[in-house]
């Protein structure tokens, strides 16, 4: 990384934890499976992409919400564990701990319903308790499982920063809803995937050009830079990168998945460090890459959350095949 300092990265996300079935296929309406093993992880993007972005190097600050209950506990013990910073994670009495159920089928897809509830309880007045620490972050990381108001007020504090052009905010457009123009207005870097590119700009994505067409609808709603862009993550087909100037393929690396949870998350918690650590755009989505495909290697959200000793390997290993 290029900067000598600890790049700062902070999350505004969702906390969840993940009850994970492994099933040979998700049933069918009105169908009872067997399942072949069980497990319970800690998760939720905002929890993830910050433990990404912590294992990578950055020193990370989360702001979110979680419920008094044991679920609870279990997130604020795993963010004390990673070295995250959860002073502004608010611990509510009114309602618990998000949830996620998860069914990993053997080729390593999965299906996933998330029930917000603490979530959804993220305010405006929790983002303004941590507003030094947006201004202050190099990057300022959102998605979409915590209230869209919050997000947006937070990224309106990093954009008003006093560093030059305000703090960088990437915003992970997931799950899939509409945007509001107020939002993307103060977002530099976009990353849906191909269903939520589709969703957002109203546009069929099934080949490069409309993914390109899809991805310039996106940006010109976006801030108004050089160095805006809309980053469409394509899974084992890479990620295009749409600028002002450029759009350039960055391919995948090739691994042997089995569990496709936390790709994204990964994904985004490293493009997050990257950029935070002074790499150009194409560099930091190689190294988001690579941590992407890091994580299908491991099953579970967190636990496929990649050192960045485990990136740098996965990469020199990428690149030594190219030169063979």
């Amino acid at each position: 990384m290029r900067n000598s300092r600890t790049p700062k990265v902070t999350v505004v996300g969702s906390l969840n934890i993940d009850l994970v079935c492994h099933a040979t296929k998700r049933p069918d309406k009105g169908e009872t499976l067997i399942g072949d093993a069980f497990n319970i992880f800690t998760g939720g993007k905002g929890f993830n992409q910050a433990t990404a972005a912590a294992r990578l190097g950055a020193e990370v600050t989360l702001i979110g919400s979680v419920g008094a209950d044991s679920f609870g506990e279990m997130l604020l013990t795993a963010t004390e564990n990673e070295h995250i910073d959860s002073r502004f994670v608010r611990k509510r009495t009114d309602t618990g701990t998000g949830v996620a159920t998860i069914v990993v089928e053997p080729d390593g897809d999965n299906s996933i319903i998330v029930v917000p509830r603490a979530n959804m309880a993220l305010t405006t007045t929790d983002i303004d308790a941590a507003a030094d620490c947006i201004s202050d972050a190099d990057v300022l990381l959102l998605q979409l499982e915590t209230p869209i108001a919050a997000s947006e007020h937070a990224a309106a504090i990093a954009k008003g920063s006093a560093k030059s052009e305000g703090t960088t905010v990437i915003l992970n457009p997931a799950p899939a809803q509409p945007l509001p123009d107020s939002l993307l207005a103060f977002v530099d870097i976009l990353t849906p995937n191909q269903s939520e590119t589709e969703l957002l700009s109203g546009m069929q994505v099934s080949n490069d050009e409309e993914a390109r067409n899809a991805a310039e609808v996106l940006r010109a709603r976006m801030v108004d830079t050089t160095t805006s862009a809309v980053v469409l993550t394509l899974g084992e087909q890479g990620a295009l990168i749409l600028t002002s100037r450029t759009s350039e393929r960055i391919p995948a690396l090739s691994v042997d998945a089995v569990d496709t949870t936390g790709a994204g998350d990964a994904f985004c918690g490293a493009l997050a460090t990257a950029l935070a650590s002074g790499e150009t755009l194409g560099e930091a989505i190689a190294f988001a890459n690579a941590a992407g495909a890091a994580a299908v290697t491991v099953i579970g959200a967190t636990p496929s959350m990649p050192t960045r000793a485990k990136v740098d390997l996965l990469m020199s290993q990428s690149h030594q095949k190219q030169n063979d």
